[in-house]
């Protein structure tokens, strides 16, 4: 019986140990155009990702872009919150 309770003592700490922590992560992104006059910084999308942190931040980064549309230059940067 000791044995057995161990065993399922040792598989609940492995368990534990080797799954990564999912919960849900934010990430808000801002647009900001660039003009002869100076900046102009728009809140541009937010999106929630149910990752682990390191998953959460690449795709959070994966929105990052860049170019250009009627209102000029402009820049999209996107951060975990």
């Amino acid at each position: 019986m000791r044995k057995i309770i161990l065993a399922a003592g040792c598989l609940f700490i492995l368990a534990a140990t080797t799954s990564s922590c999912k919960k849900d992560y934010t990430c808000k992104c801002s647009k900001t155009y660039s003009s002869g006059t100076g900046t102009t910084t728009l809140d541009y999308s937010v999106y929630t990702y149910k990752e682990n942190l390191k998953r959460a931040e690449d795709r959070c980064n994966d929105n990052d872009n860049s170019g250009t549309d009627l209102f000029g230059a402009y820049s999209i940067n996107c951060d975990i919150q």
